[in-house]
C-alpha cells in the first residue's frame, strides 16, 4: 500500500490511453471480454470490534472527509487471500498506514470474511493478530508486548499449507514470515539472499538493491503444495527495467531452491497485485498501474507461464480479464452494462472454479477514492468469469 495524492484526467481520454497500452501480443491471445457475477462490498468504515486506538501518526486533518486518528482498527488494505472452502475466506491488512514511520500503531491482523453476493454485504468474522511471543524476530520491535505492527513489517500475501500454517510475504525485507494457524510467528524472518529494501534492519550501512516497499507483493504456492513462488513487486537493481524477480522457496527446508524467473511489466510503472498458481507451470498475476478511479488505465489480470516459449527470458503472458471493462449485463451493484474495478492498488485474486476468479481491492484507507472522489474506498470483493476456461490443477482447489 503506497499513501497517494488525489488522481486525475479525463475519463474519456482515460478510455483511449488504456486500449493503446494493451500490448498486441496481450490483446491478440484474449477470445472474449470477462463478465462481473458478483459484488459485494465492507464500509471503508468498518474497525475491529474492541481494538485499540490507531492513525494516532497520520496527522489530525480529514482525509476524504474522515477524520484521524480513529477509536479502532480499521478492517482495512487487504493485500492477500485465503480460501477455506466454506464460503469464507483470509483476508491480510498490510502495514496500515502506507510507511513505517506512520504505522506504529496499526497491528497486523488476518481478518476472516464471508461474501454474502445476494445481499451485497461483507461480513465480517472475526480473525487474528500477528504476534512473536517467542522472540523469533532477532531486531527490536516496536512493541514490548511484540504484537506486531505497520512499523515491523509490510505484510504483502499470504498462503496457507497443509499443515494449517500460513506463510506471508514481508516488503519491508523482504523477508518471508511463517505463522501458526493463529497468528503466531514460528520462525525467524527468512530473508531473501542478495536482495535488500531501504527499511531492511541488516542494511548496517550499505545500500538497498531494492526500492522501498517493493518486497513480496505476490506469493503463490504450488499446485500440489510442495514451493511457494513469493514475486517481488519491484525491479532489483540491475535489472532489465521493469522485470521482477519471482523465486522458489522450499517451505520444508525453509530455503530458496535457487531457481528464479522474471515477469516482465507492461510499462515499468507499472506493479503486480497479487499471485496464485493455476497449475505447475502457469499463474494468475494481477498487474496495475498507479492511478485510480478515471485515470485509471490499467488494471488486469495476466495468465503467466514460466516456460519461456517465446524465448526471451520472461514468463510468457495472456490477458485474461480487464478489470476496467467488464461486461455487467445484470447491472449488479447498482453499476452500468460496463464495471470498472478503478481502484489504485488491486491485490488479491483467488480461483473459485475454472472460469471464475475473486477479486479484491487494497482501499488504502483512508488514503484512496477510486470510486468515489472524496470518500474513502470500500474494501470490495468482486467475482469475474472469465472468457476462457483455466483447465487448472485439481490441486488449486485444495
Amino acid at each position: 500500500m503506497k499513501r497517494i495524492s488525489l488522481a486525475a484526467g479525463a475519463a474519456v481520454l482515460a478510455g483511449l490511453l488504456a486500449a493503446a497500452a494493451v500490448p498486441a501480443t496481450a490483446q491478440a491471445a484474449g477470445s472474449g471480454r470477462a463478465t462481473l457475477t458478483g459484488f459485494a462490498a465492507l464500509p471503508a468504515l468498518t474497525f475491529v470490534p474492541g481494538s485499540e486506538p490507531s492513525g494516532s501518526l497520520i496527522g489530525t486533518a480529514p482525509i476524504n472527509g474522515v477524520t484521524p486518528p480513529f477509536t479502532g482498527q480499521p478492517v482495512q488494505g487487504f493485500s492477500g487471500i485465503v480460501r477455506r472452502h466454506d464460503g469464507t475466506f483470509d483476508v491480510l491488512s498490510d502495514n496500515g498506514y502506507g510507511g513505517k514511520a506512520n504505522s506504529a500503531d496499526f497491528l497486523l491482523r488476518v481478518h476472516r470474511i464471508k461474501p454474502d453476493f445476494r445481499t451485497g454485504q461483507i461480513k465480517l468474522l472475526g480473525g487474528f493478530n500477528l504476534s512473536d511471543p517467542d522472540g523469533k524476530v532477532p531486531w527490536p520491535l516496536t512493541r514490548s508486548d511484540r504484537v506486531l505492527t505497520g512499523a515491523d513489517f509490510d505484510v504483502e500475501s499470504i498462503v496457507r499449507v497443509s499443515d494449517g500454517t500460513y506463510w506471508i510475504g514481508d516488503e519491508f525485507g523482504p523477508f518471508l514470515l511463517h505463522f501458526s494457524a493463529t497468528g503466531v510467528l514460528l520462525d525467524a524472518p527468512v530473508a531473501l539472499p542478495g536482495v535488500k529494501a531501504p527499511e531492511n534492519p541488516h542494511l548496517n550501512g550499505s545500500q538497498p538493491n531494492l526500492g522501498g516497499s517493493k518486497g513480496f507483493e505476490g506469493m503463490a504456492r504450488s499446485v500440489d503444495g510442495r514451493w511457494l513462488y513469493p514475486l517481488l513487486e519491484g525491479t532489483v537493481s540491475g535489472d532489465e527495467p521493469g522485470t521482477l524477480r519471482m523465486y522458489e522457496f522450499d517451505p520444508r527446508k525453509r530455503a530458496y531452491t535457487g531457481k528464479r524467473w522474471t515477469y516482465k511489466l507492461d510499462d515499468p510503472a507499472h506493479a503486480i497485485g497479487d499471485a496464485v498458481a493455476v497449475d505447475e507451470h502457469r499463474f494468475l498475476i494481477i498487474e496495475r498501474d498507479n492511478n485510480q478511479g478515471d485515470a485509471a488505465r490499467v488494471k488486469r489480470i495476466y495468465l503467466a507461464d514460466k516456460r519461456d516459449r517465446d524465448r526471451d527470458g520472461h514468463l510468457d503472458k495472456k490477458l485474461a480479464a480487464d478489470l476496467l471493462d467488464l461486461a455487467n449485463p445484470k447491472r449488479l451493484g447498482g453499476f452500468g452494462e460496463t464495471f470498472r474495478f478503478p481502484f489504485q492498488t488491486i491485490e488479491d485474486v483467488v480461483i473459485l472454479d475454472d472460469r471464475t476468479i475473486g477479486v479484491l481491492d487494497d482501499n488504502n484507507f483512508p488514503f484512496s477514492n477510486g470510486r468515489t472522489p472524496g470518500k474513502p474506498d470500500d474494501n470490495e470483493f468482486i467475482t469475474v468469469r472469465l472468457p476462457d476456461r483455466l483447465r487448472a490443477h485439481p490441486g488449486v482447489y485444495r
